[in-house]
């Protein structure tokens, strides 16, 4: 079971996606702007961070930006979450070190593939 972050200000979009990864068997926590965001991924350390990138106050690009400036955070993988699936946007989010960019309205099968790709690997059982 991974901890997933959702850094969304849609509340209904941060909700659809928290219930989907809980049901997928995650912990999921939400954060509903870029400054609440970082501040959990500092406390919490999740697995994976699911981030918006237009947001009031910080943009996902920002929260991007600290998690590399931060040598403690950088290893967390972030995917973006975007309703633009505009190629410069995609482009600039891998360029500067998203692990990959999903586009809104996303489809479950997508969000699983993202999921099996971008999260670590479960430990082997006990024994083996």
């Amino acid at each position: 079971m991974a901890t997933i972050l959702v850094i969304e200000d849609e509340a209904s979009i941060r909700d659809n996606l928290e219930r989907i990864l809980r049901l997928e068997g995650h912990r999921a926590i939400q954060a509903a702007d870029g400054a609440s965001g970082l501040r959990l991924i500092a406390e919490r350390r999740p697995d994976l961070v699911l981030c918006d990138i237009m947001m009031p106050g910080l943009t996902g690009f920002e929260v991007l930006a600290a998690l590399q400036a931060d040598p403690a955070l950088r290893g967390i993988p972030l995917l973006f979450v975007s309703a633009s699936a505009e190629p410069e946007k995609l482009e600039e989010a891998l360029r500067l070190g998203a692990r990959g960019y999903l586009t809104k309205p996303f489809n479950l099968a997508g969000l699983r593939e993202a999921l099996r790709r971008h999260l670590p690997a479960a430990p082997p059982p006990e024994g083996s």
